[in-house]
């Protein structure tokens, strides 16, 4: 299994379309934008809506759970802070509850080599410092 309790990790800076994303994300929620006008969801946020262009934006709680909609193995790495966790699973999961939003994290408490599309997930939160919480995923505990 990935040791990530030595990884330090860059930061998002969230910005006025994301603020709320990491805001949730803080509080153990997730949430993503959702288009008022025709429904659709989207990640990550933007100004408009992605489909028809609105600005009427609101973001809603997801239950975070989904199944894995492709996939890549880690066993190098660019950046040396990321040592320690490869090898390691980088994951995108498409979310039950919010059609069309597609979200990238890892996989967490999970061998890397049991990544597999189609493979069912829910979100758990790791906790960078005091202001960032990432949403990452660990194998669906059904």
């Amino acid at each position: 299994m990935s040791d990530w309790s030595k990884v330090t990790r860059p930061i998002p800076v969230p910005n006025e379309w994301t603020k709320p994303f990491w805001e949730a994300a803080k509080r153990g929620a997730l949430e993503l934008q959702r288009c008022q006008q025709c429904g659709h969801f989207q990640h990550p946020p933007y100004a408009t809506c992605t489909q028809c262009v609105s600005t009427n934006l609101k973001f809603e709680p997801v239950r975070g759970q989904g199944a894995i909609y492709a996939y890549t193995i880690m066993y190098h790495t660019g950046d040396k802070r990321f040592a320690s966790a490869v090898p390691y699973a980088s994951i995108i999961v498409e979310l039950d509850d919010a059609p069309g939003a597609l979200m990238a994290g890892n996989l967490f408490d999970a061998e890397y080599t049991e990544a597999k599309v189609g493979r069912r997930v829910e979100v758990v939160f790791e906790k960078l410092n005091d202001d960032i919480t990432l949403p990452q995923f660990r194998l669906a505990r059904e």
